[in-house]
């Protein structure tokens, strides 16, 4: 139904492509950090790691997103998602550091 060379044409709402890639992203997200939140909500999950204060820097050369101390990040930094650099193409090749 979906073949280039179907004559039925498909709509795929945006809202809906979207909500499909974030879940997606979130259950990568629970199984690298595993510790029993592998089959854990993706609110649950929002709760605990995603909804964080921190500080930006902006320099040149590099982006730092420098998070709060949470009871949470354990599991981060045990997961090897803490000072992890990721060039960004689109912002002049600038770093993206993310700092816990």
């Amino acid at each position: 139904m979906d073949a280039l060379s179907s004559s039925v044409a498909m709509k795929v709402n945006l809202d809906v492509q979207l909500s499909l890639m974030a879940s997606s992203l979130y259950r990568l997200l629970a199984l690298k950090i595993a510790n029993g939140y592998e089959d854990a909500k993706s609110s649950h999950l929002f709760r605990d790691f995603i909804d964080a204060t921190g500080n930006v820097r902006i320099t040149k050369k590099q982006i730092t997103v420098e998070f709060q101390k949470r009871a949470h990040n354990p599991l981060l930094i045990a997961a090897g998602l803490n000072n992890i650099d990721t060039r960004i193409p689109w912002l002049n090749n600038k770093t993206l550091r993310i700092v816990l």
